[in-house]
């Protein structure tokens, strides 16, 4: 008999059939051994002593031991046991001393504890040795060195266990103070935004009003809010995609084509295929304004300012360029630093290619591009260069399964 296609077959378990998807597997994530220190410390506490235990009862099986024996080696790995969880709170508050008052201490507190550990261990040998020749002097001798073994053993592995962990507490809040630090820098470095961007705006808005020009007043009063919201609303060191870039560039460069008009000349060449990678928010903005502030304002007729993006290899290439005078005037050191001289004293503009130099230094290291082009003729380019990554989409819901029928 042929078989049936393998859509009409049936399977043995209800709501299972030949089109039921996969069951979507749960990513599993690792807690780290010593998350929770505590817990950490009785499991080690547990196998440390239970291995001990195991290592005893093998050596006295072996040696022909009588299993009554066995009782010796289990009240010696309790008696272990206990004196080590004294030393631990005493070693507690000594690891926080002085190295000398730890390691002196220590010194101290260990021989008294193995002295007792070997006392209690005589005294029950002899106990179950009533008949034994050996006295109890030679019982405390003979287990002593066997206790000061496990115990200095365990000193050794907790002091070990316990700077290791602060080692690593003080790597961690070096790393904690580091990403605070440099987030501060990058939101100083971002939130650097042109006080003549904001004085020249509000300035042509006070102009329209005082003209009764209403209705572009109110559509650059709402462009500038909208601008200024998305700056505020937007983490320092966040990223976005390219094409939410791009969009909040457009609201800004329609706030400054009100003062600018057809002076300000604008292209856009963005590879769709570029859309979705990510950027440190804001990094176009500057860019822009600075080829404004040197190539369109101190040219009669203007400038036209190039704004594309390509993907090259695993590179995202940014670029902005203009047509204005380049590095051949006297202001091009102001352009790349940023800052310009009022009355002598140097003012800090916050458009300056250094600024995003910085702040590609600060989110890359060196897995980045930063290059300035000025070419013979007339004109200017920032090339930029940063790896692609593409922003996470959260996954889809996983389809529900459909019970067999019939």
């Amino acid at each position: 008999m042929a078989p049936l296609p393998l859509s009409r077959r049936r399977f043995p378990w209800p709501g299972i059939s030949a089109k039921t998807p996969a069951m979507a597997v749960l990513p599993f994530r690792p807690t780290p051994f010593f998350a929770n220190k505590n817990q950490a410390f009785w499991r080690l506490q547990l196998a440390g002593w239970s291995g001990a235990m195991l290592l005893r009862t093998m050596s006295s099986l072996a040696n022909a031991q009588p299993l009554s024996f066995l009782v010796l080696v289990l009240i010696a790995t309790i008696t272990g046991f206990s004196i080590s969880l004294v030393l631990a709170v005493i070693y507690r508050q000594l690891i926080t001393k002085r190295p000398l008052v730890t390691w002196g201490l220590t010194a101290l507190v260990l021989p008294f504890a193995v002295a007792l550990h070997a006392f209690i261990d005589a005294w029950v040998i002899g106990l179950y040795r009533s008949d034994s020749e050996a006295g109890f002097a030679q019982l405390f001798i003979g287990v002593f060195y066997l206790d000061a073994t496990l115990l200095g053993a365990w000193t050794a592995l907790y002091y070990a266990v316990n700077f290791f962990l602060q080692v690593e507490e003080q790597n961690d809040r070096l790393i904690r103070l580091e990403t605070q630090a440099t987030s501060a820098q990058l939101a100083m470095l971002r939130y650097q935004l042109n006080p003549h961007f904001l004085f020249n705006t509000l300035n042509s808005i006070s102009t329209l009003v005082l003209l009764k020009q209403t209705e572009p007043a109110n559509a650059m009063l709402s462009r500038l809010s909208s601008f200024l919201r998305y700056t505020l609303i937007n983490e320092p060191s966040g990223r976005v995609t390219v094409a939410k870039e791009i969009e909040t560039l457009k609201l800004y460069l329609d706030i400054e084509r009100m003062r600018f008009e057809d002076r300000l000349r604008t292209t856009f060449r963005v590879d769709p295929a570029t859309e979705a990678l990510l950027l440190p928010s804001l990094l176009l903005q500057p860019l822009v304004e600075n080829a404004i502030k040197y190539a369109v304002s101190p040219q009669e007729s203007g400038a036209e300012i190039t704004i594309a993006t390509q993907l090259v290899g695993q590179m995202l290439r940014i670029t902005v360029s203009d047509t204005g005078p380049g590095l051949q005037t006297s202001s091009a050191d102001n352009r790349l630093s940023g800052v310009t001289f009022d009355g002598g004293e140097p003012v800090s503009t916050g458009v300056g290619l250094a600024n995003i130099r910085d702040r590609l230094a600060q989110a890359y290291g060196d897995e980045h591009r930063f290059e300035t082009v000025d070419p013979p003729e007339d004109g200017f380019a920032v090339v930029i260069e940063i790896p692609a990554e593409r922003a996470v989409e959260p996954p889809a819901p996983a389809p529900v399964p459909v019970p067999a029928t019939g």
